[in-house]
């Protein structure tokens, strides 16, 4: 192996890019793994072929067309894991439609934020998760709702929203039922679709996620078809997936993680997605990944700590296991070194990216060394380039802590309708830059070692403490804020928030953690509130947030955990 002289990678490959549309390729591996398992959710009892899969995707998606719905419209997804997620993700491929995940945490200000930012014209949901009521909420953000005709909506709040379609068997009044719009299709509609598929171009844009920004508005990242079918595809060739496989996916599917890791990993290479639940359950995973005999388990570090440390633990069966992804935040070692030696997973790879590079950009591999898998996250992707660079720009040496940059298909074409903070990102010659710093050994192995900017990662969850501080300036005692991670045992990272209140007022931090429930989503409540009456700053007026952060710790009594 060449050494490297300077911190710089190109993935090169002998295997090419799939230069298809999503629906194309699905067609392709629909047809070759025709009576294969393509689907199975625990928690809605079924189990479906890639043949069931693609009859119940054609009809979706020729039940959108039929709603009136063109090439290029966003449609939002508001639901925690379903098979209605998976027929939507693939419906919409299909008919160029431009899917748009929403945050099943997300409350009144995030979702309204969201549908309108990026123009939804129709908006699929679930009614309800855990303590989060979307039909509820919608209906509050648009009374107009009750009173309008199913596909006709016409709300002030949501100037492009026409089109509600909701989960479940109960009629609502404004809401088509999903499974009627499954029945809308007819021949002109499938003709579309077929006339459709060769007429759409894998450079279109085919998905819109939304990342936390530090203006306290999040950015809706624009990725393409050649964007996450590729990048899924590479990831399964990491794992080393076959049509054999089955994959454990207890993470969301609004998430990178959940549709691009999970689900395209596994179409593109005929291997089964398993549902566990529609949300993160430790017992029910364990017992999916026995009862389904699953290859491959996914999730957090947090995850996996919960499913080592359940009490019936030892009494499941997960010798089917070989292989999975651990990815979204920093790896304890100690538990890595569990998941191979009590969870069966010789072949665990960690991976790292971020929602602009679709998302995946390092990935250590299945015959990379232990040592190697729990001290790194791996080595450049196929067809990507990874920098790291100095504050000029420059290339560093090997081994020199700087800022990792990402090139290459993975790209996202750009935040929607945001060119100034996508002219910030992504650089004249191409370069995502990430704003983690790291280093790359002499090896090509990548290893991150902090954060430029100031995101909290908190259970896997990526928060950017200015659009709390953001959110925090909409309390009437509130005069500012200043928000900050600190180490937490469960979930990596917790959120402190110091406050200084308006002259004369006063307010407790159970007062304001309840300001925030129901507004913004669970995890970006800060766990930690100090109302004080100043804050460190520099002589140039600049607060430090690190001396927020000591002193916390200090408090607190928390100590940093040794991740790798």
């Amino acid at each position: 192996m060449t050494k490297l002289a300077r911190s710089y990678v190109h993935g090169v490959s002998t295997v090419p890019l799939i230069g298809e549309t999503i629906g194309v390729h699905f067609d392709k591996m629909a047809a070759r793994w025709n009576e294969h398992d393509a689907l199975v959710v625990r928690h809605q009892n079924l189990c479906w072929t890639y043949g069931e899969l693609q009859r119940r995707v054609n009809a979706f998606a020729a039940g959108l067309l039929a709603l009136g719905l063109e090439p290029g419209d966003r449609v939002g997804i508001w639901s925690p894991n379903n098979s209605e997620w998976v027929v939507t993700q693939f419906a919409t491929a299909k008919a160029g439609l431009i899917l748009v995940n929403i945050n099943p945490a997300y409350r009144l200000a995030e979702v309204e934020y969201a549908l309108n930012k990026v123009g939804c014209k129709a908006i699929i949901t679930a009614d309800a998760f855990k303590s989060s009521e979307y039909v509820t909420m919608l209906r509050e953000l648009a009374p107009e709702i009750d009173r309008s005709t199913p596909g006709r909506l016409r709300a002030e709040r949501f100037p492009a929203l026409s089109i509600l379609i909701r989960l479940g068997a109960d009629e609502l009044p404004g809401f088509f039922r999903f499974d009627d719009v499954m029945a809308m299709g007819g021949a002109p509609e499938l003709e579309k679709l077929t006339k459709l598929a060769s007429a759409l171009q894998f450079d279109d844009p085919i998905n819109i996620q939304f990342t936390s920004g530090t203006t306290g508005e999040p950015k809706g990242a624009t990725l393409t078809h050649h964007n996450i079918l590729n990048n899924g595809f590479f990831i399964g060739e990491a794992q080393r997936l076959s049509g054999h496989d089955r994959v454990c996916i207890p993470v969301p599917l609004y998430h990178c993680f959940g549709m691009v890791l999970g689900n395209l990993a596994c179409i593109t290479h005929g291997a089964a997605m398993i549902y566990p639940s529609e949300g993160f359950e430790p017992l029910a995973t364990l017992e999916a990944v026995e009862k389904e005999r699953c290859t491959a388990l996914y999730g957090v570090p947090t995850m996996f700590i919960a499913e080592l440390s359940h009490p019936d633990f030892a009494r499941f069966d997960l010798g089917s296991l070989r292989t999975g992804i651990m990815a979204g935040s920093p790896c304890p070692i100690e538990v890595m070194r569990r998941c191979v030696s009590e969870m069966n997973m010789a072949e665990v790879t960690i991976a790292y990216g971020m929602t602009e590079t679709s998302p995946v950009s390092m990935q250590t591999s299945y015959d990379d060394s232990l040592e190697r898998r729990v001290s790194t996250v791996g080595r450049v992707h196929p067809h990507v380039e990874v920098k790291i660079v100095d504050g000029e720009g420059c290339i560093v040496p090997p081994l020199t802590p700087g800022e990792l940059c990402t090139r290459g298909y993975s790209v996202m074409l750009g935040y929607w309708d945001d060119e100034e903070r996508t002219g910030e990102a992504i650089d004249r010659a191409g370069w995502m830059h990430t704003g983690d710093l790291a280093t790359l050994d002499e090896d090509g192995y990548c290893n991150i070692v902090g954060r430029l900017k100031d995101m909290v990662i908190r259970g896997g969850e990526n928060i950017y403490p200015r659009e709390v501080e953001e959110f925090l300036y909409r309390h009437p005692k509130i005069e500012t804020a200043q928000v900050v991670g600190v180490p937490d045992r469960r979930y990596g990272e917790e959120l402190c928030a110091w406050v200084k209140l308006k002259p004369g007022e006063t307010a407790t931090g159970e007062e304001i953690q309840a300001f925030c429930k129901g507004q913004i989503a669970h995890y970006k409540i800060p766990r930690y509130i100090r109302v004080v009456e100043e804050f460190p700053m520099t002589v140039t007026g600049k607060v430090q947030k690190f001396v927020i952060r000591e002193r916390m710790m200090r408090d607190l009594e928390l100590t940093e955990e040794i991740t790798a």
